[in-house]
């Protein structure tokens, strides 16, 4: 995983290993596994992408 340190400049060092994202209909971004390929969470806070991981196309 990433690492996020020095903690609250709301900001990643490197990008997050064995994931990846895609844009739903609604607009909202999920989350993938890359290895199974099982969504995992879906960010209904904002419809801003996740931050250092990777979008799929």
């Amino acid at each position: 995983m990433a690492k996020n340190a020095p903690t609250g400049d709301g900001r990643r060092i490197g990008a997050v290993k064995g994931r990846s994202q895609t844009k739903t209909p609604s607009g909202h971004y999920v989350k993938r596994d890359t290895e199974t390929g099982r969504f995992m969470d879906v960010k209904t806070s904002d419809k801003t992408p996740f931050k250092g991981v990777r979008k799929e196309k």
